[in-house]
């Protein structure tokens, strides 16, 4: 990323120091959307899980729902994103990647930054509040929680919230919790979006969640001891605890967990369609062509890059998804 001229420039011919060239507002905002990270935003899309399981995902009502509380979450985990590069800053600009971001590149200066947190901090909190007097009416009997599921879901993102920030402060530090805890995340985007619209989920799909969260999160941990070698310690002191060895058992044991808790569930599950085991072969495929990317092209520091870069986990997550759509929607519609 191009270091934008925020330090003294000295010309060849004189060696007079120039002063520093303003920061044009255009590049500030720029850098400000990269620093937020919206290509982690596709994590979010969990929050659509509810519904879609539930089968109500084209009810109109339903859909305002759980959108809403995917731009919530989205504007709540950019804020968390930016509190936690503040936090690391020092560490960032000792990456070989995490050193091109805005902040660690000296293209954003922490002043916008922290203000950007709280701009974002309040219209989270607005838009929280405005889905709290959303009226439930919408909901049908079978998915309608005691008040409607938006106070459950305020509450779900207030725990998503201070984890993530224990996290950045303190969670992240401890060997095996920091993994847990990016699990925790996914497990609550889950529920969050199940609360929106007043959908319940299998217990197999939050497992399922979680196994899949902490196979990413294991895969995370091992590019990043790889890619950094012998200075690992010096960006994220947690890496000296692992090893590629240790590392490669969890990964090993909770590939094979996800693989088996998600085909249980297409049986037991309760959307009521055993057809969803069709979805299978997309499941496998995908963990594999990730692990692929992990241990043959080095890969995996950042899974939200991989599933938008590469085109084989890409479609074969569009596949599975256009599958459970046609197993839960157009079968239904069509023996009615």
């Amino acid at each position: 990323m191009e270091r934008l001229p925020n330090e003294c420039i000295s010309t060849a011919a004189t060696g007079v120091p120039i002063s520093p060239l303003p920061i044009p507002l255009a590049k500030r905002i720029s850098a400000l959307l990269v620093e937020m990270r919206p290509r982690q935003w596709s994590k979010n899309a969990l929050l659509f899980a509810g519904a879609l399981f539930a089968g109500r995902l084209l009810d109109p009502a339903i859909f305002v729902h759980a959108l809403l509380a995917f731009i919530i979450f989205c504007l709540a985990s950019s804020a968390i994103y930016l509190v936690n590069d503040l936090v690391d800053l020092p560490h960032d600009r000792l990456h070989p990647r995490k050193q091109l971001r805005p902040l660690a590149a000296g293209a954003l200066e922490p002043r916008i930054v922290l203000l950007a947190t709280l701009l974002l901090v309040m219209l989270t909190a607005g838009l929280t509040a405005g889905m709290i007097v959303l009226p439930a009416a919408h909901y049908p009997d079978a998915y309608r929680f005691a008040g409607g599921g938006q106070w459950l879901f305020t509450l779900m993102l207030a725990v998503y919230t201070l984890t993530m920030l224990a996290y950045t402060f303190w969670l992240k530090h401890i060997v095996l919790v920091d993994v847990f805890t990016i699990a925790s995340g996914f497990v609550m985007r889950a529920m969050a979006g199940a609360f929106a619209v007043g959908a319940p989920i299998s217990p197999w799909f939050y497992l399922c969640t979680v196994l899949l969260a902490l196979f990413l999160a294991l895969s995370k941990r091992r590019a990043e001891l790889l890619m950094l070698d012998s200075r690992a310690w010096e960006h994220r002191q947690i890496l000296r605890d692992y090893s590629p060895q240790l590392l490669d058992q969890m990964i090993s044991i909770v590939t094979s967990a996800t693989i088996m808790a998600y085909s249980l569930y297409t049986f037991l599950g309760s959307t009521g369609s055993h057809r969803l085991m069709v979805t299978i072969p997309f499941v496998i495929y995908g963990i594999f062509r990730y692990l692929y990317l992990v241990y043959i092209k080095q890969e995996g520091g950042s899974p939200e890059e991989i599933l938008l870069r590469d085109h084989h986990i890409l479609s074969a997550v569009m596949l599975c998804t256009l599958a459970v759509f046609a197993i839960l929607y157009v079968l239904p519609a069509i023996h009615m």
